[in-house]
């Protein structure tokens, strides 16, 4: 216990000291006193000073947001929906957020804004279902990752509470013309290496507009994500950056443990579904993890499962079948090998960057560009995924890729739009240019799928949407320096 003398300014009252009016040690309380006081006030300044040199300028939204017209016209553009044929010299008229009308001939309301769009091409905004968009900033700086939490079990963890609304990455996201994005926590990307829990937390589906993580938020649980456990004898230390070898009867234990513990909590969720539902409330104990699993064992909260070799792969579609489990495979380096049994249970697929080598050496060298069209020809609904943040811009050429080893070009832009929003169970919001959906759309010069191509305009939320980023802030920077 502290003695009085000792007690910091600011804590509790202070007490005089009983020998003297002015005594030395009062004369030192207010020397700390006025100390303490000149240290907030620098503080106080840095942090101002800070506030203005760090705080990126674009969050999408303007200071005079809710001033801005809620009515939008697009006007003489080729119009692809994506839920039919392209209208040629279409009209997109965009009313309080969402799409009011797609076609020919449509009548303007005087008060629209009108967006002359002459001579370019208006398609749904573009959607990348697995990225660390808003979670992390500089993958070397750890103070800036908030990509997932420790423990190898985190059902409770929603990515939205994490999310960077003031993220540099956003506005270069969205010049590239991504208009929503999947936050997922726990996955790691080119730029996030490292290991990853067993389940990693709920992912968000977020706009890249607004001033709080709140306001981007379209549904801050969208799916549970699984890292499948793989049964790797050799695997690669970030931390270290070296191979490490392991004997093979330690790792089959290691796996066969977590896939026992993954099964058991979901029995677990399952017995407390069961006494929540039945039970008397004051007689079962909370437990937030288990409550966040209900979602999952109900069939209703769909399961993002990250495999990449085939024995995973079958390994972990055995294990969502078994558990009844509504899954979607995202990564699948090797889905080419396992497509008749992806085809049978009906699984979805978020394939990884195209512009990547094979995992195998043994593998032929395109083998990143073709699988998106083996598996489109086997019935099997694609989407593509940057599957980490810097490259997320990129998603469109991706897509374009694939295109060029085989994929039909409508399917690639549905790979992009629409696929993504149907398996998340979100495509009567996401996905086309229709009726009553949400007003997310690109508006480009040219082809999206095309790498000169350049977005125009951008609406999400049925906002016109800044294009202004780092990027180009650095670009007209550097373009004026003498």
């Amino acid at each position: 216990m502290r003695s009085r003398e000792a007690r910091p300014v600011g804590e509790g009252l202070q007490i005089l000291p009983t020998f003297g009016a002015v005594s030395a040690a009062m004369r030192s309380i207010s020397a700390t006193r006025r100390l303490a006081h000149i240290s907030a006030a620098i503080l106080l300044v840095m942090i101002c000073g800070i506030a203005v040199i760090a705080t990126p300028p674009h969050s999408g939204l303007t200071a005079s947001a809710d001033s801005e017209p809620i009515v939008y016209a697009i006007q003489g553009a080729k119009i692809f929906t994506l839920a039919g044929a392209p209208i040629e010299n279409g009209i997109v008229l965009i009313r309080d957020g969402k799409i009011a009308a797609a076609g020919a001939n449509l009548n303007v309301p005087a008060d629209a804004k009108v967006i002359d769009a002459q001579g370019l091409e208006v398609y749904p905004g573009f959607f990348d279902p697995v990225t660390q968009t808003g979670l992390t900033e500089i993958s070397a700086v750890r103070a800036t990752n908030d990509i997932s939490e420790l423990g190898d079990f985190n059902p409770d963890i929603v990515a939205m509470t994490a999310v960077n609304p003031e993220s540099a990455h956003i506005g270069v996201s969205r010049a590239s013309g991504i208009t929503e994005v999947l936050a997922t926590p726990g996955v790691r990307g080119f730029d996030t290496g490292g290991g990853a829990p067993t389940i990693a937390g709920q992912a968000s589906l977020l706009n890249l507009a607004g001033w709080t993580n709140e306001q981007m938020t379209l549904r801050a649980s969208a799916a549970m994500v699984f890292n499948w456990p793989s049964v790797e004898s050799r695997n690669y230390d970030y931390e270290s950056s070296s191979l490490n070898e392991r004997p093979y009867s330690e790792v089959k234990a290691e796996y066969d443990k977590k896939v026992y513990a993954l099964g058991d909590l979901l029995d677990r969720a399952r017995h407390y579904a069961q006494a929540v539902e039945k039970g008397s409330p004051q007689n079962v104990e909370r437990d937030l993890k288990l409550e966040a699993l209900i979602p999952v064992v109900a069939g209703k909260l769909p399961v993002l499962v990250v495999a990449q070799s085939a024995r995973d792969i079958r390994n972990s579609v055995e294990f969502c079948s078994k558990q009844n489990l509504k899954m979607i495979l995202a990564g699948g380096t090797e889905a080419w090998r396992v497509k008749d049994l992806l085809k049978q249970k009906n699984i979805p697929v978020i394939l990884g960057p195209t512009m990547s080598v094979p995992n195998e050496e043994d593998y032929p060298y395109d083998k990143p560009m073709t699988q998106p069209s083996e598996l489109a020809a086997a019935g099997i609904p694609i989407a593509f995924a940057s599957f980490d943040t810097s490259f997320s811009r990129r998603l469109s050429q991706q897509a374009g890729n694939a295109v060029a080893y085989g994929l039909p070009h409508d399917e690639a832009l549905r790979a992009i739009t629409l696929n993504a929003a149907k398996m998340l169970g979100v495509d009567d919001q996401l996905g086309t240019i229709e009726a009553g959906k949400l007003a997310n759309i690109v508006v480009t010069d040219g082809d999206p799928l095309e790498i000169r191509t350049q977005v125009r305009y951008l609406f999400i939320n049925g906002r016109l949407t800044s294009l202004e980023n780092r990027q180009t802030d650095l670009y007209e920077k550097y373009r004026k320096r003498p």
